[in-house]
């Protein structure tokens, strides 16, 4: 009664039977509807860089726009549970994708252990789990660590942004992963660097058929 619950993308209180977002923001949320396009901007970015069996996101990211405010409230409002309403999102639409419903393990890119103690939760988390559960797979997010700190690259701006990827990631009890097909989960992907550095990892595993899902891809 005191403190009613408001929508993350608008700030308007919520109405009894609206979830995270309120009914107008989820109208307007931008969806790329990747999972159906074989050929789409995630695949493109990294073609030629990590051999993927599949990959989407869920939504366009751009700045000043509501997907933003999502994140910022995720990433930085302790609004852990954005990343839950859209990994259920999300997975209901892949459940449908016999591309995606194939995942054993699902496995978020981790936060290094510093910023993780910072922040209080990985905001990937729940995404990830959200998913695992909607595809029936492991969710797994011990077996991959990184080992070095970096700063965030989703605010930057293009110039300034890291393309190259870096050895930043180790895995840790990799036999578990043998002949697994891995759904590798991040929030935003914006040069690809991250994902590639994580596949440079992963892919030295024997049998390892690697794909992607994100919340978001950057215009």
């Amino acid at each position: 009664m005191f403190f009613p619950e408001v929508c993350r993308a608008c700030g308007n209180h919520l109405s009894d039977n609206e979830l995270q977002i309120c009914t107008n923001c989820r109208h307007q949320l931008p969806l790329t509807n990747f999972h159906s396009d074989k050929e789409n901007a995630v695949h493109k970015m990294l073609y030629g860089r990590v051999p993927l069996e599949h990959a989407t996101a869920l939504l366009h990211f751009s700045k000043k726009g509501i997907v933003q405010q999502l994140m910022h409230n995720l990433k930085y409002r302790g609004h852990e549970s954005i990343g839950q309403f859209l990994g259920e999102w999300l997975g209901n639409e892949l459940q449908t994708e016999t591309g995606y419903t194939a995942v054993d393990i699902v496995i978020p890119v981790p936060l290094h252990k510093s910023k993780l103690r910072k922040r209080g939760y990985n905001q990937v988390d729940l995404f990830g789990r959200a998913l695992a559960i909607s595809l029936e797979a492991e969710y797994n997010p011990s077996v991959l660590v990184k080992s070095v700190n970096s700063k965030t690259q989703v605010f930057k701006n293009r110039l300034n942004r890291n393309f190259k990827a870096t050895n930043d990631f180790e895995i840790v009890n990799g036999s578990s992963l043998e002949h697994k097909h891995i759904l590798l989960v991040d929030d935003i992907i914006t040069t690809g660097a991250t994902v590639e550095s994580c596949a440079s990892q992963l892919l030295k595993i024997e049998g390892l058929k690697l794909s992607l899902a994100t919340m978001a891809i950057t215009d």
